[in-house]
């Protein structure tokens, strides 16, 4: 019925909308994308335990000021010293190549704290990283479809969807199953 009037089409998401044919769908935004807000996660996984998720959404304010647009070192440093303190364990941390991660001033806190024992995926690798599938959720679920009318809109979005992961322990599960990944604890340290 819908294919005398119109079509179906997918988008990168593969969500589905409706437009007649001949006609591509448009949704007009005001302004340009600008990097606003950044989130820092960690999918924690400790054997015979619920899976957990713990995050910080942070909202950058001078943006337009020409104002850092990501997470600092310290501000990482600081993640990672409360997800100590929640989990009460040693933190076995996989990560990506995001420059902060290489950061010189991280590398020396982490070189000189014995629980926390650092593994860097290879490069060009987003499929073995757990976090790459905490985002695919979020962007799927709290994200899909929506237009946010302000940035406390998007914000408040934002924490519902991670809250929603977090109290799913299956689903950050399945996002380490989908990496394949089996971890060491060999301690990794960098100069």
């Amino acid at each position: 019925m819908l294919r005398r009037r119109g079509r179906l089409l997918d988008d990168a998401a593969h969500l589905r909308t409706w437009a007649r044919r001949g006609h591509t769908p448009l949704i007009r935004v005001r302004g340009r994308s600008q990097r606003r807000f950044s989130i820092a996660a960690l999918a924690c996984y400790k054997q015979g335990e619920r899976s957990r998720l713990i995050y910080r959404p942070k909202r950058h304010v001078d943006h337009k000021r020409g104002g850092r647009r990501s997470f600092t070192w310290t501000e990482y440093r600081n993640l990672l010293i409360t997800a100590h303190q929640q989990l009460g364990a040693p933190i076995v941390l996989v990560w990506d190549n995001l420059n902060a991660h290489r950061d010189r001033r991280l590398w020396e806190f982490i070189n000189t704290h014995d629980w926390i024992t650092c593994h860097s995926l290879p490069a060009h690798t987003p499929g073995l990283n757990p976090v790459e599938g905490i985002w695919s959720l979020l962007r799927r679920s709290s994200q899909a479809n929506t237009a946010f009318t302000h940035p406390d809109h998007l914000m408040s979005v934002l924490r519902h969807g991670l809250r929603q992961i977090q109290y799913r322990s299956n689903l950050i599960d399945g996002c380490l199953a989908e990496t394949g990944l089996t971890l060491t604890t060999s301690r990794q340290q960098r100069p």
